[in-house]
């Protein structure tokens, strides 16, 4: 046994879990759209962590981020709202959420 053998979560069949979305993370995503106006929907891919997740960024830059099943749940979501979605690895994420970041930084510091 290694020294730091016993601090290591043991992982079922040898393998982290991924988690996947739930009704509250929809319901999150769909109840922060309606609070704000401009709202887009940016897809980013599967990790070894999470499944895909589901960015919004309003208007003024302010985002929030949540699990989703699938991409296809996410051409869904976004199509149901009449919202635009776009690949993050595509487009890269919007200048006006790294702007917001930076002005969220200054505020705070």
């Amino acid at each position: 046994m290694g020294v730091f053998d016993s601090l290591r979560k043991k992982r079922k069949g040898g393998q982290g879990q991924v988690r996947g979305s739930t009704k509250q993370d929809t319901a999150h995503l769909d109840d922060w759209a309606s609070q704000r106006h401009g709202v887009e929907a940016f897809l980013e891919p599967r990790t070894h962590v999470t499944e895909a997740t589901v960015l919004l960024v309003a208007h003024d830059g302010e985002w929030t981020r949540r699990r989703i099943a699938n991409p296809e749940a996410a051409a869904e979501f976004a199509k149901k709202r009449q919202m635009p979605l776009y690949e993050v690895e595509r487009v890269g994420y919007p200048k006006r959420m790294r702007e917001y970041q930076a002005r969220q930084k200054r505020e705070r510091g």
